[in-house]
């Protein structure tokens, strides 16, 4: 009892099941706003908004390049700043209100009729709004990892069981959003529902529900770095089994064999790209090691600033290859999905609720416990972004693998709705760009991520070694 005690004052501490699950929901309120963006927006906008792939392309640019002047900005006002409500868990509740109203208004046709342009601006100011709010809210959030406890094991726990729930949002997006649509646009029978496409876009998720729970065990008995050899190339294989089905297979016949590709590729990237969040502690310890400073917010802010900048490559790619080939959005009668603009505004409004009442809920189970005081934090600026950047050699790796990993993410789950949408009444050409954006692209882009994860030096034993030395340090 003792020694737990000690440990307990040192930060090492032990999570029940409900803070473990009510962290974890944090993700999962995320995830039903992220991956309906991820998605299903550039969809909406160019088949039931009406925006030109090439334009909508270029709004995610911009957006991304937003968001790398605005996270740093939030990284240290976050670091410098302690709310009562708490350091980090506070802008769960700050932040999610207005965040459910923006992700609302991104998914609704309010100005059709008008003028494109006057489309145009509506999209840009209502997705800005939304992603500058998902930061402040992802930002501290990342941080909350961190700050709940310096136990190696029990993050990996909790890493794991957040990424558990973070997909399960995932699969209540990519399974539920079509059906959801389609019953309210008023499609009851079983049959003209969008089935297809829901268990397609669902077997992104389901894997999560089979390997995320074994990612402790499986890091244990292969380590780390060979965990990420092996399933990057697990997902390489199901993104070339995909391609060659697709290329050499009637699709309606061959659903049995694109399921199954499609399963190996989800079971490759989820496991992947889940446990790169568990790096994003040790990289915070590396630093504290090194400079003394626990600088969680200013650490995810960069590790914010790599994932959007992989979003910025990922959202630009989709809808630049879609203009290249020629997409034209499909006419009602031949698009799976429905194109009821009213359909898919109250499907978000029923999930960004839902979603505002999970973000509550996780509020009110972190309480942040390794984090510094304000005399520690009150010199943070902005430039220590950079500074940490530059002498923080595992970070810089992270950063890569984040880009890498979140442009691969970003291009094949925005290149999902069009694969499924009836992909044979597009030309020729069209197609071929769809399967490039859902198979190739991809798979080139896990290829660089497996070369640069190679470069990643901080093993579980000198993250150990890194730890008890700070215990010595705050002794």
């Amino acid at each position: 009892m003792a020694n737990q005690t000690a440990n307990q004052a040192k930060g090492f501490y032990k999570l029940s099941w409900l803070q473990r699950i009510g962290f974890g929901s944090g993700d999962l309120a995320q995830n039903l706003i992220y991956q309906t963006v991820s998605m299903y927006l550039l969809f909406f906008y160019t088949d039931i908004f009406g925006l030109k792939a090439g334009h909508a392309a270029t709004m995610f640019l911009v957006v991304r390049l937003i968001d790398v002047l605005w996270d740093p900005l939030v990284g240290t006002f976050v670091d410098k700043h302690n709310p009562k409500l708490g350091k980090y868990r506070s802008y769960l509740v700050l932040a999610g209100l207005p965040l459910t109203v923006l992700a609302i208004l991104c998914f609704w046709d309010g100005v059709a009729g008008s003028p494109y342009t006057v489309k145009l601006i509506y999209a840009y100011v209502t997705y800005v709004g939304l992603s500058m709010l998902y930061t402040l809210i992802n930002v501290p959030y990342g941080a909350l990892n961190s700050s709940l406890t310096r136990d190696t094991n029990e993050i990996t726990i909790l890493t794991s069981t957040r990424m558990f729930m973070a997909n399960v949002g995932g699969l209540a997006v990519s399974a539920g959003i079509p059906i959801l649509v389609a019953v309210m646009a008023g499609i009851t029978s079983v049959d003209d529902l969008p089935i297809k496409m829901a268990l397609f876009m669902g077997l992104g998720s389901l894997p999560s529900f089979v390997f995320m729970p074994l990612v402790p065990s499986i890091k244990k008995k292969v380590g780390k770095k060979n965990m990420f050899y092996i399933f990057l190339s697990v997902a390489i294989l199901g993104m070339a089994m995909l391609y060659i089905i697709t290329k050499t297979m009637n699709m309606e016949e061959n659903m049995t064999l694109i399921y199954i590709a499609q399963f190996v590729k989800s079971t490759g990237v989820i496991v992947a790209t889940g446990y790169m969040w568990a790096l994003i502690p040790e990289v915070i310890s590396y630093g504290e090691y090194t400079t003394g400073k626990r600088i969680s917010g200013i650490v995810n802010a960069l590790t914010g600033i790599f994932y959007k900048a992989g979003m910025a490559a990922g959202g630009v790619i989709p809808g630049a290859v879609l203009a290249w080939c020629g997409y034209v959005a499909a006419a009602e009668e031949a698009s799976t999905l429905p194109k009821d603009s009213n359909a898919w505004f109250v499907t978000m409004l029923i999930y960004a609720l839902i979603g505002l009442g999970l973000l509550v809920f996780c509020f009110t189970q972190c309480k942040e416990r390794v984090v510094m005081d304000a005399k520690e934090t009150e010199n943070v600026k902005v430039s220590d972004l950079w500074t940490e950047f530059l002498r923080n050699k595992p970070l810089r790796v992270v950063a890569l693998f984040f880009i890498t990993a979140f442009a691969m993410m970003s291009v094949g789950n925005a290149a999902g709705a069009y694969y499924m949408n009836n992909l044979q009444a597009q030309t020729p050409l069209a197609q071929e760009g769809i399967l490039w954006l859902v198979c190739v692209i991809p798979a080139i882009l896990l290829v660089v991520a497996m070369f640069i994860i190679s470069k990643y030096d901080l093993s579980d034993e000198k993250i150990d070694e890194i730890n008890k030395e700070i215990e010595k340090r705050n002794a």
